[in-house]
């Protein structure tokens, strides 16, 4: 299969996650859209949809569907989204989209976490792909400098806004060795809003598509 396909075959096989009745939180990025796309056909089993960005609310609104807040519905049942990389802890990195900030939201949100992902995002460790944080842009060099300190190095994200109006930097060369510490350390930077590792709420499950098919994978 290529990258495609398995990102295709990895949403399909999340939708068996939606039982009758689900208030359901939606993801943003490629391998999200693809499981917008086929919600259609399920319409009748979700009570209420709740989006991570205003990408994914403007794809809902073109099948039909309509969007609430989660102020609107509280809390959600089950959270689709996608990662940058997984590992078997089910930590996360997450936000190359720039929208992790409202993914940690729903994420926390949800009583159920479903993670779909390709291959390719599976790895032994977590810091290869360059974790997204999210900064109020007035703190952006003082929460930068705090990550050289850290051996990390950060990249300005350009020309990119956050649904939030904040800013993103890309921090690359970090060893993320311990996660849920350095996701609790990281967020404690004034002028940080959130950082993208998604370990203190792990994923639950993980549909992992590769080249024969899907792996249901669930965090003990």
């Amino acid at each position: 299969m290529h990258h495609g396909e398995k990102k295709r075959a990895a949403a399909l096989a999340a939708l068996q996650c939606i039982k009758p009745g689900t208030v359901l939180g939606v993801g943003t990025g490629s391998t999200v859209n693809y499981l917008i796309d086929e919600l259609p056909s399920i319409r009748n089993q979700i009570e209420a949809v709740v989006a991570s960005s205003q990408a994914t609310e403007e794809r809902l609104r073109k099948h039909g569907f309509e969007v609430s807040s989660l102020s609107e519905t509280g809390s959600v049942d089950l959270y689709i989204d996608g990662a940058d990389e997984a590992n078997k802890h089910f930590h996360l990195i997450k936000g190359g989209g720039g929208a992790l900030t409202r993914e940690k939201v729903l994420a926390s949100a949800a009583r159920e976490f479903v993670c779909i992902i390709d291959d390719s995002k599976w790895v032994g460790l977590l810091g290869t792909f360059p974790l997204p944080v999210e900064v109020v842009p007035m703190a952006r060099s003082y929460v930068a400098r705090q990550f050289v300190k850290n051996r990390g190095q950060p990249i300005f994200r350009q020309d990119f806004v956050t649904d939030n109006g904040n800013e993103v930097l890309d921090i690359y060369n970090l060893q993320i060795t311990n996660p849920v510490e350095m996701e609790n350390r990281f967020n404690q930077i004034p002028g940080v809003v959130t950082v993208g590792i998604f370990a203190h709420r792990p994923a639950d499950r993980i549909f992992m598509a590769d080249d024969n098919g899907v792996q249901e994978l669930t965090r003990n």
